[in-house]
């Protein structure tokens, strides 16, 4: 497989999203089969490895340096903290908490190594920008894991590029991971050009639209009721059978070139420039494998313009956040 820098990494250029093994939509497969879907990964030549402390309320990581320890050599691997589950309340239910301040990262970051059964995360994200802390708190306390040993290099998640400038300016930002494709153009109005700017990666989740763009999709009364995409408004049955317009074109587009929905999506991405990494996620061996075919997948310039004219971001019908998980991102880049 081709490959692609993150820092001083060299990775495969589509990398291995970890969350849906265990957390977001609806019920995580069997633990044998989330094994066997990592191996699988990791003997395609998947290298970048991405969790984080949230996914599960860490049952993610758990899974992962489980399953991954004895390959921690062959592999990238990634986590985030400031966004985890804590006890609130009375019964100390676990609830997902954004808290970025200095102790809450050192906290998090310690806890991650153990559960990843790792000495050092390679790249360790800022899940969310707590807007109560200043980022340059937030990251100086990242910085001082990199200086304990226990993180090689850091990222942002979910910032604008005048955040991750500020970030930067404290400690190098290796990678910034936030939703982009076909179906979210948002990073194109300022957050890619900072990275380039800077010569962080890119990092793209959701790079299938959270499904909407694999086609098989087409019904959101079908989704499992803890499924997190039917609090998102994009996926309320007004806007996505509005939505739904869009695929047939696309769909057309792909069987043209010889390929699956899904494998145009991520070569779009691919397209985009090399600081960009897709970063599927899945949950099925067929899925993993059709991920891997849009490596090599070339696109024309014509086919470029074609889906740049097809998904305009005034085509696509509902936000993709409802109002409070909106206010939670860095909205500046939007």
């Amino acid at each position: 497989m081709k490959t692609r820098r993150i820092g001083p990494f060299e990775v495969a250029e589509i990398g291995f999203g970890g969350m849906n093994l265990s957390h977001a939509y609806g019920t995580p497969p069997p633990v044998e089969a989330a094994e066997a879907l990592l191996l699988e990964a990791l003997d395609r030549g998947m290298t970048l490895i991405d969790t984080a402390a949230l996914y599960g309320f860490g049952a993610n990581e758990t899974l992962i340096g489980r399953v991954l320890k004895p390959h921690r050599s062959r592999i990238v691997l990634c986590s985030k903290g400031g966004m985890t589950g804590q006890p609130v309340g009375p019964g100390g239910a676990l609830q997902r908490v954004i808290d970025g301040r200095p102790e809450s990262i050192q906290r998090d970051c310690e806890a991650s190594l153990k559960r990843l059964q790792t000495d050092v995360i390679d790249l360790y994200y800022l899940h969310r920008w707590d807007k109560t802390v200043p980022i340059e708190d937030s990251v100086g306390a990242m910085s001082r894991l990199v200086d304990q040993g226990k993180v090689r290099t850091l990222g942002l998640s979910e910032v604008s590029a005048a955040t991750l400038r500020k970030a930067h300016a404290v400690h190098p930002i290796a990678a910034l991971q936030t939703e982009y494709s076909l179906w979210t153009r948002n990073p194109e109005i300022a957050v890619l050009a900072a990275c380039r700017e800077i010569g962080a990666a890119f990092v793209a989740f959701s790079p299938t639209g959270r499904a909407f763009l694999t086609g098989a999709l087409r019904d959101v009364a079908a989704l499992d009721a803890k499924d997190i995409r039917r609090s998102m408004p994009r996926f309320e049955p007004a806007h996505y059978a509005k939505n739904l317009a869009l695929l047939p074109p696309f769909e057309a587009l792909a069987q043209e070139l010889g390929a699956t929905p899904v494998q145009l999506a991520l070569a779009w991405l691919l397209a985009q420039g090399p600081e960009v990494i897709p970063l599927p996620g899945t949950t099925q061996r067929a899925h993993l494998v059709e991920n891997l075919g849009a490596c090599g997948l070339a696109l024309p310039s014509d086919v470029l313009a074609r889906l740049d004219a097809l998904f305009t971001p005034s085509a696509i019908s509902g936000n993709r956040y409802g109002a409070q998980s909106q206010n939670e991102v860095d909205t500046e880049q939007f």
